[in-house]
């Protein structure tokens, strides 16, 4: 998973956001980038995090930025990894609510869209893998963690 990021060029590696839009905004970069999904995707995603709170930060340091499904200009199924060297706040009040590794989905394809879910939160649920995402700056340092724990 983490190849496909570095092949597609979804990734992107950032010191800071000045907040949780900004960090969305900059999540979508890579996917705006190829036409993967249109400028206002990233806007619906803000629009949805105001409206039911940071129910995208789904541990400590991570969060899963994404709009409903079938949402207006998201043009291929696909996910992006960015990672901010200092995390950005979703609430002030919750510090396991800050997040530095952004995975944004988008998805047009429920199927593909799934296999997406299952092979992410199968990542996500390594520890080891978070950590390591968490010490990465570059797209070497992605390509390096997927050979030593992803590839079988």
């Amino acid at each position: 998973m983490l190849r496909e990021f570095v092949e597609m060029k979804h990734y992107k590696f950032a010191e800071e956001a000045k907040d949780w839009k900004e960090a969305i905004r900059m999540s979508c970069e890579p996917l705006e980038a190829d036409g993967t999904v249109e400028a206002n995707y990233k806007e619906d995603i803000i629009a949805c995090v105001e409206k039911y709170g940071p129910y995208i930060v789904i541990i400590p340091e991570v969060a899963m930025p994404h709009s409903q499904e079938g949402a207006v200009g998201v043009n291929k199924t696909a996910i992006s990894f960015m990672k901010l060297r200092k995390p950005v706040s979703f609430d002030p009040n919750d510090r396991e609510k800050d997040a530095r590794l952004f995975f944004t989905l988008a998805s047009c394809n429920p199927e593909q869209h799934l296999d997406n879910m299952m092979r992410l939160s199968e990542m996500l649920s390594n520890e080891e893998i978070v950590a390591a995402l968490l010490e990465a700056n570059s797209e070497s340092d992605l390509l390096e963690i997927e050979k030593k724990y992803l590839t079988h």
